[in-house]
């Protein structure tokens, strides 16, 4: 199936791409995310907050080792890393639904730019400073009963939309 070795990937060209989880709770959800991470060559995970970082056992069980593949870095908070991503010159976006957020299929990312997208709190959501510290937020429309998605899908949703759009 020509899969690269971890050392084959950590050498490989990536999408520009960071993923912020800020304050997600379930290791498992970290974990999946983790492995689409890998699936798609993002540049890098960001752990935020009581987000578990590797090694985890729970982690483990939905990455299946692409914790140790993918490039991963823990802050305090999302904003400490949010500021850290616009220092390095990163278009941050949260994935949230607030008022003038754009719609995914809206928003077509530059391939000139480097993109960070951070991914809420199962319950919560992103923080609102977090938020306000954004350069927009994208939303992906859902016409269901339900307001919400699971955030690891949500994230295999959306890292989608850059991959299609940056790197098919």
């Amino acid at each position: 199936m020509q899969r690269l070795t971890i050392e084959q990937f950590r050498e490989s060209e990536k999408l520009p791409l960071v993923v912020v989880l800020d304050d997600v709770r379930s290791m498992y959800n970290v974990g999946s995310v983790f492995r689409t991470c890998d699936a798609f060559r993002i540049e890098a995970v960001y752990l935020c907050g009581i987000s578990a970082t590797p090694p985890a056992t729970e982690i483990h069980k939905t990455a299946l080792g692409a914790e140790d593949s993918v490039a991963w870095k823990h802050f305090a908070d999302a904003k400490e890393a949010v500021i850290a991503l616009k220092n390095e010159g990163y278009a941050v976006y949260a994935v949230e639904q607030v008022e003038h957020s754009t719609k995914l299929h809206h928003f077509i990312p530059e391939t000139t730019e480097k993109y960070a997208v951070v991914f809420g709190n199962e319950v919560k959501g992103v923080h609102q400073e977090v938020v306000d510290l954004c350069d927009g937020c994208l939303e992906i429309p859902q016409f269901g009963t339900k307001h919400s998605m699971n955030v690891s899908v949500t994230a295999g949703i959306v890292i989608y939309h850059f991959a299609e759009k940056l790197m098919l």
